[in-house]
C-alpha cells in the first residue's frame, strides 16, 4: 500500500471536492480510501508514505484528442514550405511528416509524447495516429511505448483515402487488427477506437469498411468540420452536411469521439445529442491552424458531453484549459463565457469520455478508481476552498507545477524524475530519431 498525504487533496467528488489536509490511500491498481491524512496515518501504519509537503494531490489528467506523430515536428522546417490556408497545413506539414515516419520513428514519437504527458500529470491518452510511411504495426510500436512508460492509452489509426485504396485498406485492417488485440488485454491500460482522418478525405466505401470493422462498443475517433473546406466539399459531393454523412454511415453513437466541430449547425448538434456522440474541443490547434472558434458553448449547453484534447499543439491540459478560456470570452465578446463550461470539459467530461472506454473511474480520487494521482507545486497566494479550485488551476498553475505522477498505482514520476525510464537516453533517442525524419523530409 502507498499513501500520498500531508497535502490538499482535490477529489473531483461533488460530495467532498476537498480535504485540507487529506491523503489518498492506494493498493495495487486502486484507491482504497480517501480521508484525513493522520487518520489514514493510524488506521494504515505498514502503509509506505509519501508525504507532499502541503502540495496538491489531484487525478491524473485525461487528454482526449491527441496527434502523437507531431512530435518531432517541433522546430522543424520543411523546404518550400509556405502555407495559405489549413489544406496547405495538412498537405505540406502534416501528411509530409506522416509519409516519411518510419516505424522506429513513430515508437520513439510515441516514448517523447508521454514523457511530456507524465510531466504535465497527463495519465489517459487518447491518440489519433498516421505514419503513412510505415502503417502496418503503428499502434502496436505505439501500445508498446505507452507500456513502457506506464500510462493509460486509448489508439486509433487515421483512415484516409488521401494516399490511394491500398492504403486506406491497410489503414482499416491496422485498426481492426489492434481493435481485436486491446480487447483480449488484461488490467484496463490499453483501448482501440476506429482512427478515420475527416470525411473530405474518405470515400463511401471506404467509410463503409471502417464501420464493418467497429464491433459492439467501439467507436469512430474522427475529425468533424475542422476547417471550412471540409464542409464545403460534403455539402459538394454528397449533398448533406458532414454530421449528417456520418448518421448515414451509422457512425455516430455513444463510443465515437467527433473531434473539432468548427462548422457545425444547430441541426447537426441535434444529431450529435440524439446519438450521444462525443464531441472534443482543441482550442489551440483551432486558433494556430486559423479555423475558426467551434460554438463549443452552445454544444456545451445542448448537453452534448464535450471534452477538451490539444490536437498535438500542446501536452500541458492546463494550457489548454487557460486558451480556451479566453477563446471563448474573445470570440462571444461576453467576459462571462467559459468560466464553467471549460473546467467542466477538462475535469468532468473528459473524464466520462475516458470511461465510456476504460472500465475503472477516472479521473476522480474515490474509492475504489484508478489509481492514476498527481502532485502539483503549488502555494495559493490567497485563501482555497472548495469553490474556487479552478480558479486556482486557471491562473495559477500549470503543467510544470506537476511534481510527481502515479499511474494505475505505480509511480512515474517522482519530484520532477522520471522512474523506471533512462530519460536522457531516451530523449538522445528521440533527438536522432527527429533529425533523420527531418533529413528524409528535405532529402
Amino acid at each position: 500500500m502507498i499513501l500520498i498525504g500531508n497535502g490538499t487533496v482535490i477529489t473531483r467528488e461533488e460530495a467532498c471536492p476537498m480535504i485540507a489536509n487529506g491523503g489518498v490511500l492506494t493498493d495495487g491498481t486502486k484507491i482504497v480510501r480517501v480521508g484525513d491524512f493522520e487518520d489514514l496515518k493510524k488506521e494504515y501504519p505498514d502503509a509506505e508514505v509519501m508525504d507532499v509537503g502541503g502540495r496538491l494531490i489531484m487525478p491524473g489528467l485525461i487528454n482526449t484528442h491527441e496527434h502523437i506523430y507531431s512530435a518531432f515536428a517541433r522546430g522543424l522546417s520543411i523546404k518550400g514550405y509556405d502555407p495559405r490556408g489549413f489544406l496547405d497545413i495538412l498537405d505540406g506539414m502534416w501528411w509530409t511528416i506522416d509519409r516519411h515516419l518510419t516505424l522506429e520513428q513513430t515508437r520513439l514519437s510515441a516514448v517523447a509524447t508521454y514523457i511530456d504527458c507524465i510531466k504535465n500529470g497527463v495519465t489517459t491518452v487518447f491518440d489519433h495516429h498516421a505514419s503513412f510511411g510505415q502503417i502496418e504495426g503503428s499502434l502496436f510500436a505505439i501500445a508498446d511505448a505507452a507500456r513502457e512508460l506506464g500510462v493509460r492509452a486509448c489508439l486509433c489509426y487515421e483512415v484516409s483515402d488521401r494516399d490511394g485504396e491500398e492504403k486506406a485498406r491497410a489503414s482499416v485492417k491496422e485498426n481492426a487488427d489492434f481493435i481485436k488485440y486491446a480487447a483480449k488485454q488484461e488490467g484496463d491500460m490499453v483501448k482501440a477506437m476506429m482512427g478515420m482522418h475527416a470525411q473530405f478525405t474518405i470515400s463511401d466505401k471506404t467509410m463503409d469498411l471502417c464501420r464493418e470493422n467497429m464491433p459492439e462498443g467501439v467507436g469512430a475517433h474522427i475529425h468533424v468540420a475542422e476547417g471550412i473546406e471540409d464542409l464545403h466539399h460534403c455539402l459538394k459531393h454528397y449533398g448533406k452536411r458532414i454530421v449528417n454523412r456520418l448518421m448515414d454511415h451509422d457512425i455516430l453513437g455513444p463510443q465515437t469521439l467527433t473531434a473539432h466541430c468548427i462548422y457545425i449547425n444547430s441541426q447537426e448538434m441535434d444529431l450529435l445529442k440524439a446519438t450521444d456522440t462525443m464531441v472534443v474541443h482543441n482550442p489551440e490547434s483551432n486558433m494556430g491552424n486559423a479555423c475558426g472558434c467551434p460554438p463549443t458553448m452552445e454544444i456545451f449547453k445542448r448537453g452534448i458531453l464535450t471534452g477538451l484534447g490539444t490536437d498535438g499543439y500542446t501536452h500541458d491540459m492546463f494550457e489548454s484549459y487557460k486558451v480556451a478560456n479566453v477563446l471563448h470570452k474573445h470570440s462571444l465578446c461576453d467576459a462571462n463565457a467559459a468560466w464553467g463550461e471549460v473546467p467542466a470539459m477538462l475535469f468532468e467530461g473528459n473524464a466520462k469520455i475516458a470511461n465510456r472506454y476504460f472500465k475503472t473511474p477516472l479521473g476522480v480520487l474515490k474509492e475504489g478508481a484508478a489509481a492514476d494521482i498527481v502532485v502539483a507545486e503549488y502555494d495559493p497566494l490567497t485563501p482555497m476552498h472548495a469553490g474556487n479550485i479552478n480558479s486556482h488551476m486557471l491562473f495559477g498553475m500549470n503543467g510544470s507545477k506537476i511534481v510527481t505522477t502515479m499511474c494505475n498505482g505505480k509511480v512515474l514520476m517522482k519530484d520532477r524524475e522520471l522512474l523506471g525510464i533512462d530519460e536522457a537516453k531516451a530523449m538522445a533517442d528521440c533527438r536522432q530519431a527527429a533529425k533523420e525524419l527531418a533529413d528524409s523530409i528535405n532529402a
